[in-house]
């Protein structure tokens, strides 16, 4: 029988001599008595083993399945390089490579995604946070045009099939492959009595003609009609109305161009001219309703109510503006028989400039007043040319300008207000489509007689925006 003593004391030798055993942890994945330091086991739980690859089996981040990731200083996929480029590409994160798993995708790489295609595939290939920009079908500065659609600088909103071609600034802003080739005169050779109304808009400087299916600016429609719109056709004293002339009087000359369009609630003649008839008294007999339904008052005259529109004429524009013209303006010289005695009554005669869309900020359409918000009339404060200075309807009349342009027009004697300019701000995204309807009108209120005449001329467009509608003299 064995001594169970002895048998105690020999165990107690043999655990003494193996040391205090470390007990079992999932975490080091080591079984008691193992050595913590053996290839074999994943030290950090990673699912790798210094044997299977694993160069930091401190670090669970680390392992051949880890992610590289740039800039760390890290080999975190234990390949032996620290922070590569990932995709072979030639770009590291570090270097700007948003997708350093991606091929395909690294700076200025294409954004077809190279397939040649040129068309849009969601992603941002080139690196540049915008995605499928500098393609040929996307457009890319927001213009309205791509590069199929024939934008020649993609990245210049100023540059495109639609713009307008600045004049001698050496730049092909309408990308036709020509500088600087805007037309800019075209009314040579138009006769006194020409009856088209496209000629008319070339009259003030407009002179290029654009097509309902095109890009390009220009005039869409142009047509002759009552100032409510009616059809003229049936009124044989309505074309002696219009006319385009070289001049009007012995003093008022053209702006641009060889000729200036004259608009008449009479006859739109000067004295030298065939067809002229005397302001003074020459009724073309028949009446209408006022422009859109505007109904013009004059803050100069509170209380005072125009009467019927009689003789009228208005010739009505639509125009596809120019993608980089941020305004425009056109100048014209108003002459009204009325002056001095019919100030502030129901006989005012109207030149209205109408524009729709109504300008942001008005709540009409008229873009032609004084800064007292008067229509062009006889009662507003831009009638500087009159002889001499005197009160008339209770408003004092300076008369700066003389008289001077009265000379030869058949308006001697009474007065006009000299060159005026109106501008007006323009959006060409917040138009209709781009298109702006323009209707430059003229009638006689109450009566037939004591015609008024306008001349308009010099269209310009303009890359700098206005504030508002102004209508200021000009020299």
């Amino acid at each position: 029988m064995r001594n169970a003593t002895a048998y105690g004391c020999a165990l107690a030798m043999v655990l003494a001599a193996c040391g205090p055993s470390e007990p079992y942890s999932p975490g080091n994945n080591t079984q008691p008595g193992q050595d913590a330091n053996v290839s074999g086991l994943d030290q950090d739980g990673d699912g790798y083993t210094p044997a299977m690859g694993d160069c930091d089996d401190s670090n669970p981040n680390v392992s051949p399945a880890a992610m590289e990731i740039p800039g760390n200083g890290i080999d975190d996929d234990c390949n032996g390089l620290v922070d590569a480029d990932m995709d072979g590409d030639g770009y590291t994160e570090a270097n700007g490579d948003c997708d350093d798993y991606d091929p395909d995708v690294y700076p200025h790489a294409p954004e077809d995604g190279g397939n040649g295609t040129g068309e849009p595939n969601g992603i941002d290939d080139d690196c540049d946070g915008i995605i499928d920009n500098h393609l040929p079908t996307v457009d890319d500065d927001g213009d309205g045009f791509s590069e199929v659609e024939g934008d020649c600088d993609d990245n210049d909103i100023y540059a495109n099939p639609g713009a307008y071609d600045v004049p001698d600034n050496q730049l092909d802003e309408d990308c036709n492959g020509i500088p600087d080739d805007t037309v800019l005169e075209c009314d040579t050779g138009l006769a006194v009595d020409d009856s088209d109304p496209f000629n008319a808009a070339r009259a003030i400087g407009l002179c290029h003609v654009a097509s309902e299916t095109g890009s390009e600016w220009g005039v869409l429609s142009a047509r002759w009609v009552l100032a409510d719109g009616a059809d003229p056709s049936g009124y044989s004293s309505f074309p002696v109305g219009h006319g385009i002339l070289d001049a009007f009087g012995a003093t008022v000359t053209v702006r641009e161009g060889v000729k200036l369009l004259a608009i008449s609630s009479g006859a739109a003649r000067q004295p030298s001219d065939p067809g002229y008839q005397d302001p003074g008294g020459y009724d073309k007999g028949y009446t209408s309703g006022t422009a859109w339904g505007y109904q013009p008052t004059s803050p100069f005259c509170p209380g005072v109510t125009t009467g019927t529109p009689h003789d009228s004429i208005a010739l009505e524009l639509s125009i596809r503006v120019p993608t980089n013209a941020l305004s425009a303006s056109f100048d014209f010289n108003f002459f009204t028989y009325e002056f001095p005695v019919y100030i502030c009554s129901e006989y005012n005669d109207y030149f209205v400039a109408l524009l729709d869309p109504t300008p942001p900020g008005q709540t009409d359409p008229n873009v032609s007043f004084d800064s007292n918000n008067n229509p062009i009339s006889v009662n507003n404060a831009l009638l500087q040319v009159c002889n001499p200075p005197q009160t008339a309807g209770g408003i004092f009349f300076a008369c700066p300008l003389g008289d001077t342009e009265l000379q030869s027009t058949g308006f001697e004697g009474h007065a006009a207000t000299g060159w005026l300019q109106t501008t007006i701000n323009l959006d060409p995204t917040a138009t209709n489509n781009g298109v702006i309807t323009l209707l430059f009108g003229v009638w006689d209120s109450g009566d037939g007689v004591l015609d008024s005449t306008v001349v308009i001329d010099n269209w310009q467009w303009s890359a700098e925006p206005a504030t508002g509608s102004t209508t200021t003299p000009v020299d």
